[in-house]
């Protein structure tokens, strides 16, 4: 249920100041539409082509060759954005050239590093022209299986600079998860460091890279960070070579950019792979610059003289958003290693030292924070703080309501959704509105977003499928090893003709505010109501009892048995006392239907690399079914325990 009364509305001054604003006088000048937001946004929807070709100037991306055309065809899976436009991404990243800091880094171990706008742009180039000698041209992939370190971000705008194209996967990953995805895509040049740190220690990577290398013989050439050592021992992997000694080849020379088509591919993104062989998403140039753009400077109002932390690694799309915030001319601010080492205010002190003033997170790390009883407003100097930023589950009612007590009460808060899919948002915050508890503030400009029922028609007020319903620059322009789009169609496109079906059960509120209850294809429907995960997932991981927990339903009898599944705090037992207080606090916050019939404690809930829980996995264990693709979770031995548990 959406929220009565606002949590923050923005002061005038700060509406009037913000990016969205002046981006909406300039609409209101030129193309005479009302000066609201839902104005602007319906206007973008239904005037899209001119919205890109204004966006495209406010946002300053300077093509080398200007577009035919704004978009050609009539599809979403035809169409062409941008047709004859030449461009590179990597460029519009490096467009500053001066001694603003442009990444600030720190981890677990060591004093911060800084870098300028200026040694980027020539660490950037010395890369570029080692890739170059080393061979690599356009359309050549170069993997990363890296930490989160600014040598990632040197390698990935050296690569795409090139017109090559960057694949990253967290050094967290095993062996097989890695092959799953490099051994699709053929990298030659494979980017790691020697290790990573986590929770006080450090792991040693280049044992797995060796075998990693054994079984992927695409990568010629391996380039070895010393992250976790001074000097690593590079002898048992024949191809490797110490970064020093590679860029060194690229001294002195200057910084050039590949002109590329708008849709020539730029990243590929994986699919979780925890239902099978990752999907490769491939995103382009152009749909991915513009795309991060309108959301940093309209959305997130990023500009130069901010500074940006999202804790993410470098396996997720948060990261590749991350980076582009260089487009904007702010400081990006990167960490490696856990949040809560050596406690759990590690993020807070950044942001106070760094003087951060766009925070990203997960409601994991608040939910944390927040049953570590933390205040970080009374600890910590947060007073340049702006904007927080949250995505990877939908945030709780609470949460919103302890963000306001004690992280500062005139931020931006704003619950974001989209996907590594189309590597950007369907919804997202705004500067411009009031933020409510439990509720995403809009849909994204230009993304003609719905909630669809079972009819397929849009519904307001009602749960439906998240769907876009007309064309947008960052959809993927294909999938790897996918030639007719069979694939591609069948991921997005074959529920609804024509339409993009996200796979996510949303409500747009009256006000266009959005309402996420989980996966659809994790749907509950016991007794035929249609029950959402994430409207349990509220309820009880606020308890102060429940550490994680996981909800699935079980087939029987044509019907399905909701199964509840919790991890506890330390020391404590489900005992049946707690099994009434959870299914009170359940039938009180959400309805008496929400109810599990099954409640059972586990030691451990699966999750994704990038922190989700698998919903469709558990199920599968619960009903005897085979797990098709283990190494895409970081703890694949939790599954294990759910085998014939309900």
């Amino acid at each position: 249920m959406a929220a009565a009364e606002p949590l923050w509305i923005p002061s005038k001054e700060r509406v009037d100041r913000s990016q969205t604003h002046a981006f909406m006088r300039r609409i209101v000048d030129r193309h005479g539409i009302d000066p609201r937001w839902e104005a602007l946004r319906q206007w973008s929807i239904d005037q899209r082509e001119t919205f890109w070709s204004e966006f495209l100037e406010f946002a300053e991306v300077k093509p080398h060759t200007p577009a035919d055309r704004v978009f050609d065809g009539n599809g979403m899976l035809d169409g062409k954005w941008f047709p004859g436009m030449q461009l590179n991404y990597a460029e519009h990243l490096l467009r500053f050239d001066d001694d603003r800091t442009a990444i600030h880094f720190e981890c677990e171990f060591g004093e911060p590093r800084k870098i300028s706008y200026s040694d980027l742009r020539r660490e950037v180039a010395r890369f570029a022209a080692a890739l170059r000698a080393a061979g690599v041209k356009k359309g050549d992939r170069v993997g990363g299986f890296m930490p989160n370190i600014p040598e990632t971000v040197i390698a990935m705008l050296a690569a795409t600079s090139i017109g090559a194209v960057w694949s990253s996967c967290s050094p967290d990953f095993g062996i097989n998860g890695v092959l799953d995805r490099f051994g699709q895509i053929e990298p030659v040049v494979l980017v790691t460091a020697d290790g990573y740190s986590y929770n006080g220690k450090k792991h040693d990577s280049l044992g797995r890279v060796k075998q990693i290398v054994e079984r992927l013989s695409s990568a010629k050439r391996v380039v070895v960070v010393p992250f976790a050592g001074e000097s690593p021992d590079l002898s048992a992997i024949p191809s490797a070579v110490p970064w020093s000694d590679f860029a060194a080849g690229g001294d002195g020379a200057p910084l050039t950019f590949e002109s590329v088509p708008f849709d020539h591919p730029l990243f590929i993104m994986y699919s979780s792979g925890t239902t099978g062989m990752p999907k490769c998403i491939v995103h382009g140039h152009g749909g991915t610059l513009l795309q991060h753009m309108k959301e940093l400077m309209l959305h997130s109002d990023l500009r130069r003289e901010d500074s940006i932390l999202y804790f993410t690694t470098c396996g997720w799309m948060m990261w590749n958003w991350l980076v582009s915030s260089l487009g904007t001319g702010a400081t990006v601010v990167l960490y490696e290693g856990s949040p809560a080492y050596p406690r759990i205010s590690r993020l807070w002190e950044m942001i106070e030292r760094a003087r951060i003033t766009v925070f990203g997170t997960s409601p994991k790390y608040i939910a944390a924070c927040q049953k570590g009883n933390m205040q970080p407003a009374s600890k910590f100097d947060l007073s340049h703080l702006r904007c927080v930023l949250s995505t990877g589950a939908p945030l709780t009612n609470e949460q919103f309501a302890w963000i306001y007590e004690h992280v500062g009460n005139d931020l931006q808060l704003s619950s974001i959704c989209g996907g590594t899919d189309i590597i950007s948002c369907f919804m997202l915050g705004n500067p411009m509105l009031p933020v409510y508890a439990g509720e995403i503030q809009c849909r994204g400009l230009a993304m003609d977003v719905h909630a669809f029922n079972d009819e397929g028609k849009p519904v307001v007020g009602e749960k439906g499928e998240l769907v876009c319903a007309a064309p947008f620059p960052s959809r993927p322009i294909y999938f790897w090893n996918d030639p007719d789009n069979a694939k591609y169609k069948n991921a997005y496109y074959d529920h609804y003709d024509g339409v993009w079906r996200h796979g996510d059960l949303v409500e747009i509120t009256e006000r266009g505010g959005l309402i996420v209850y989980g996966r659809s294809d994790a749907t509950l429907n016991p007794g035929g109501v249609r029950i959402g995960t994430a409207e349990i997932y509220r309820v009880v991981e606020a308890m102060e009892e429940v550490a994680d927990s996981i909800v699935v339903a079980k087939r029987i009898d044509g019907d399905v048995d909701v199964c509840l599944f919790l991890v506890l705090r330390d020391g404590l037992e489900l005992d049946q006392a707690l099994i009434d207080r959870v299914k009170k606090q359940i039938a009180d916050g959400a309805t008496k239907r929400h109810v599990p019939r099954h409640i059972r404690q586990v030691t451990a809930i699966p999750h994704t690399i990038s922190g989700k829980k698998v919903e469709l996995a558990v199920t599968q264990m619960i009903h005897g079914e085979p797990v098709k693709n283990r190494d895409a979770l970081a703890n694949p031995e939790a599954l294990d325990q759910f085998a014939g548990i309900a």
